[in-house]
């Protein structure tokens, strides 16, 4: 396995097979989450259209177990039953609403890049014209 691969690499490093540069280290780096790596890889659109989707689901979710919370409440169910249950149906609802908002702020990304774009093309089309006119300006002089 992977623990018997390692021991292998730093026997090999001891007497001197290999360098110490050479070894490959299988072992997942542990200050980086695991799907780091996948989220970097998305694009800003998929990563919009993915928090939005979760985000709607966990606070539809989250006011399902608010209603159950009331209801047992209202029904006289055991304090900490009901009580845990609307804790946790505020702790979907907060969830919801924070990816949410980080939802909405890849998607106003998405609308600045689109606008900025578009003034790029604008400018530089008056630009060219500017160049089109100067140049056959000259060539009349």
């Amino acid at each position: 396995g992977i623990p018997s691969l390692i021991f292998c690499q730093k026997l090999a490093i001891l007497h001197r097979i290999i360098e110490p540069r050479d070894v490959v280290y299988l072992m997942p780096d542990p200050t980086k989450p695991p799907g780091q790596r996948l989220v970097k890889r998305m694009s800003t659109r998929s990563k919009w259209l993915f928090l939005s989707s979760v985000s709607l689901l966990l606070i539809g979710y989250g006011l399902c177990v608010f209603g159950d919370a009331t209801v047992a409440k209202q029904q006289g169910v055991p304090f900490i039953r009901w009580f845990i249950e609307g804790s946790y149906s505020l702790i979907l609802i907060n969830g919801g609403l924070s990816l949410l908002g980080q939802a909405i702020r890849f998607r106003v990304m998405l609308d600045t890049r689109r606008i900025v774009r578009r003034e790029i093309r604008k400018w530089d089309k008056e630009r060219l014209k500017k160049r089109k006119a100067t140049a056959s300006a000259k060539a009349k002089n």
